[in-house]
């Protein structure tokens, strides 16, 4: 067994994008060969990317792609596709989703909301930024509160969280809106330590550390510069990952509601 393979635990659960019932995450009759191969896959690709090696995230991916994509259901290669992106978020990695809004026009809702939501563009209807633009009802259960949550409440939202890989992405969800806390911050950086994923954890340190910095923080800072060298140290795995980015862009501020002129 590869060191991705000891790593997975039914990873398209954590993320919430509406699971396939998989096997090993739901009880039932035996699943048809390209679920249990389609489930492999996408976990040890998120794994892989989270060591910090993307040629086999790659490969790992091309393979669950190939899997799905054999059963001609656009929702099915759309949460695919999800589940690569939102990988990225948990990982601070501000991109398009461009293989999933490839797909958008025939997904169906709930894949939509999420993508949205991982685009940073979900605003709850309890959210403080104004009307919703998409029902919280469509999205996993484990992400409608934090999609809603104000800054105030991010951190209290995501402790609720269960799933280390859902948590981490809703934290990155956070960070891409404005919300991220040192509450949230801390966490997500608990979070991807206890779980060994070195990408998302060099870039929430980053996020740390630039705080400290502009905090003046000086003793802290350099207590996280530290860290973060140890994190980024000599490469386990065999080739090695590619260079990682030095640090995460600061995320956008969170929107705010236009008040009418009176």
């Amino acid at each position: 067994m590869t060191r991705w393979a000891r790593k997975s635990v039914c990873v398209v659960s954590w993320i919430g994008v509406l699971s396939m019932t998989l096997p090993g995450c739901a009880s039932g009759p035996p699943a048809p060969d390209w679920q249990v191969n389609a489930r492999g896959a996408l976990e040890r690709a998120v794994a892989a990317y989270f060591d910090g090696n993307s040629r086999v995230e790659g490969a790992e991916f091309a393979r669950a792609r190939a899997e799905v994509g054999r059963t001609g259901q656009a929702a099915l290669v759309a949460r695919a596709e999800l589940v690569r992106c939102a990988s990225r978020v948990a990982s601070l990695v501000v991109e398009a989703c461009d293989a999933f809004e490839a797909l958008r026009q025939d997904a169906p809702a709930p894949e939509r909301a999420y993508a949205d939501y991982l685009a940073g563009r979900f605003l709850g209807p309890t959210s403080e930024t104004g009307p919703g633009v998409t029902d919280p009802a469509l999205l996993p259960p484990q992400h409608r509160a934090a999609a809603t949550a104000s800054a105030d409440a991010a951190g209290a939202a995501l402790a609720a969280m269960d799933d280390p890989l859902a948590r981490m992405v809703a934290a990155g969800v956070m960070w891409r809106t404005g919300r991220a806390s040192p509450a949230v911050q801390a966490q997500a950086v608990d979070t991807a330590s206890a779980q060994g994923w070195r990408r998302p954890l060099l870039a929430w340190l980053h996020v740390q550390a630039r705080r400290a910095e502009q905090g003046g923080a000086t003793d802290e800072a350099a207590r996280l510069r530290r860290r973060i060298a140890w994190v980024a140290g000599p490469a386990l795995l065999q080739g090695g990952p590619e260079p990682l980015p030095p640090s995460p862009p600061a995320p956008a501020p969170a929107p705010t509601r236009e008040v009418p002129r009176r």
